[in-house]
């Protein structure tokens, strides 16, 4: 079927993407669905960091890519493997397939699985396949979804079903933002009563885990960043404290967990050295591969200290989808207020607001057919 969607023609090019524009809205050619595969009417797809590391070519990906790892949309058609999914029903995409048979796998959603993590950097399906081309060239899947598009085939293990009241746009930015930033707050930060947790950098993912920490009723809840709207923004969502960086350095601000957001190695600096002794660090930031933070080994020993890294939030998305659903029904997850929406041909202009920190979330809504 003939399919219009937004693919990353280069790695690497100047800012600003509205300028340079990377990234195309073409037409392609997108294949039926495999035995294990479902095809998605597209109905939103968040803009996520992830997307924006691959557009700058911080993380090298194959390209030509049709980009996009977050979304949600309408089941059109499955597989002859796919027996429970109906047509006409909402799926969440998420950006890790798993194939529950590799020892990554078998970890509870600590380890990412080994398979997943192969094929999303070689631009594939989970099962190796290509089913996205232009004019007769390959176009490669970006981390198994290529969500800004009007279709998508992904596997089967890259999406978990929602309820039809869960909106399109909301239920997109549970796949990724939500799963990754309130997944890190519930499966690695593990906030006791009284505990204090600190955000630091307050994108999706960190305003994501900021929603959740409030929803736990965890004790005091502190957020961080340099951009004084998303503080309050952070403030409105229920923070007790907001904070500069500069101001957690001066003021000795600290915490007894503090969760890293931002993806940089200074955010990373400045949520360990808030870290309270015998307090937890949890980093679910990607920052570039060549980035290097300097902390003191000492404070680890002497102070009883953990440092976590924490991969998609440790999330089982099956699992823990249906509780985030369950949150944002009771009103406790208004992720909505997140949001904002575009449209996706103003995809290069979207990456330059993230870029700039002008953006929490922004949800390309595509239109009705």
């Amino acid at each position: 079927m003939r399919i219009t969607g937004a693919v990353l023609e280069e790695l690497g090019r100047q800012r600003p993407y509205a300028q340079s524009r990377p990234i195309t809205i073409t037409e392609l050619d997108l294949a039926p669905p495999g035995p294990s595969e479902v095809l998605v009417r597209i109905e939103a797809a968040g803009v996520c960091h992830s997307d924006l590391s691959v557009v700058e070519g911080n993380r090298p990906r194959p390209v030509p890519m049709l980009l996009g790892h977050e979304a949600a949309g309408l089941v059109e058609a499955v597989g002859a493997d796919v027996g429970d999914l109906r047509i006409g029903q909402r799926v969440v995409m998420v950006f890790l397939p798993r194939c529950q048979e590799c020892s990554g796998c078998d970890t509870n959603g600590r380890m990412p699985c080994e398979r997943g993590s192969a094929t999303n950097a070689a631009g594939t399906l989970l099962s190796g396949a290509q089913r996205l081309t232009r004019d007769g060239e390959e176009v490669h899947h970006h981390l198994g979804v290529s969500a800004f598009a009007t279709h998508a085939v992904v596997d089967r293990a890259s999406v978990v079903p929602v309820d039809d009241d869960v909106p399109p746009d909301v239920a997109a930015i549970l796949g990724c933002a939500v799963l990754t930033g309130g997944g890190a707050l519930l499966n690695a930060v593990q906030p006791t009563a009284g505990d204090s947790v600190m955000i630091v950098g307050l994108g999706g993912v960190g305003m994501a885990a900021l929603l959740a920490a409030v929803a736990q009723d965890a004790g005091e809840v502190i957020a961080v960043d340099n951009n004084l709207d998303k503080l309050q923004l952070a403030r409105e969502l229920g923070a007790d404290a907001v904070y500069t960086a500069t101001e957690v350095a001066k003021l000795g601000v600290t915490a007894s967990h503090v969760l890293e957001c931002a993806g940089d190695a200074r955010a990373f600096e400045t949520a360990y050295a808030a870290t309270a002794p015998g307090g937890r660090t949890v980093t679910v930031g990607l920052p570039r591969a060549e980035a290097r933070s300097e902390i003191s080994p000492l404070t680890l020993t002497m102070e009883s200290r953990t440092v976590l890294g924490c991969y998609l939030g440790w999330a089982v998305p099956s699992r823990d989808i249906p509780r985030f659903v369950q949150w944002w029904r009771s009103g406790r997850l208004p992720v909505e207020k997140l949001i904002s929406r575009i449209r996706l041909d103003e995809i290069n202009d979207a990456m330059d607001a993230l870029a700039n920190g002008d953006a929490v979330r922004q949800v390309i809504v595509l239109d009705e057919p």
